[in-house]
């Protein structure tokens, strides 16, 4: 099974796939942000941010389940605010690319909430990023992923929200991560090791210079990634609303799998991580609840074929 896209509800497709994948890149659907249509089930339409996050965790165990033991999973996820509108419906998402709507439903926007306030943030990336290390993940680091062109927001009383969060998790103590391959260059000059100063210009007697050290001035070309990436976000015409953008997933790639991997997205989408995992040299599985999105994602793979990359 590879190079496959399997549609329907990830939490019934994950359970099908019997391939074991190198890693997990995905974007879930945010909480109460968007209705992806049709089911009154869809995940991110849940009651509560609490049994969002109870969903979240019931799909990436069967992820987890899907991956080697050296898997990891790379989860972008972003926040809300609690704003109770009574009759407020989500946006509805369009396929545009078959100049088709995704069936009507469109549930109120907000109930009312135990424990939150009004203009609340709510922490929907923490809260997922501590429940998923509770049900076994290992935490390993947030990275964010700063946008220099956010949404605008008309609000006058906070900044505007300018990033969003990417978890790695791993499904074991010990994973494969490649360094090296997300290098990025080393901007201005760093300083290490130590320097012998000899402050009066003069030697010991054992030949040696007496005093202080001082810092030893040393370039490099590459550096280690930051933890901090910025990433424009760049909108897919054919469609989707909320698209990856291609550099961040070929990050997580890039150091999360080898030539010849197969990389996981249970929320497919338009087909971002398809495309890069094919332009990469790997394979991929997919899970995408609407079939309309099949075409996109075929248009957005690249003609040469798979083989021919490795």
């Amino acid at each position: 099974m590879k190079d496959t896209i399997l549609f329907g509800d990830c939490r019934e497709s994950l359970a099908n796939i019997t391939t074991k994948c190198n890693m997990c890149v995905t974007s879930p659907p945010y909480y109460g942000l968007r209705d992806y249509g049709g089911e009154s089930s869809q995940i991110g339409q849940e009651d509560t941010p609490e049994k969002y996050i109870e969903e979240m965790v019931k799909v990436f165990r069967l992820v987890r389940d899907c991956l080697t033991d050296d898997g990891t999973l790379w989860l972008n996820i972003g926040d809300s605010y609690y704003n109770y509108r009574p009759g407020k419906s989500y946006p509805k998402q369009t396929v545009s690319k078959t100049n088709q709507d995704l069936p009507e439903y469109t549930p109120k926007r907000a109930n009312k909430l135990d424990g939150y306030k009004e203009k609340d943030l709510i922490g929907i990336p923490w809260m997922l990023a501590f429940a998923l290390r509770s049900d076994g993940w290992y935490l390993r680091q947030d990275i964010i992923w700063h946008k220099p062109n956010p949404m605008p927001e008309s609000v006058k009383d906070r900044c505007t929200k300018a990033h969003e969060y990417l978890f790695l998790l791993s499904k074991n103590k010990k994973y494969y991560y490649d360094h090296e391959s997300i290098k990025e260059k080393a901007v201005g000059e760093r300083w290490g090791g130590n320097k012998p100063i000899n402050m009066n210009n003069t030697k010991d007697t054992d030949n040696q210079f007496s005093g202080l050290t001082r810092p030893r001035k040393m370039v490099y070309d590459k550096r280690n990634k930051r933890s901090v990436w910025t990433i424009t976000n760049r909108p897919y015409k054919g469609s989707h609303f909320a698209v990856f953008p291609p550099e961040l997933v070929e990050n997580c790639i890039k150091a999360g799998s080898q030539k010849g991997d197969i990389i996981l997205d249970p929320f497919m989408g338009s087909g971002t991580t398809a495309m890069v995992a094919k332009q990469l040299g790997r394979y991929y599985i997919g899970c995408e609840l609407h079939e309309d999105y099949g075409n996109l994602i075929k248009d957005r793979l690249p003609n040469t074929s798979l083989s021919e990359l490795l």
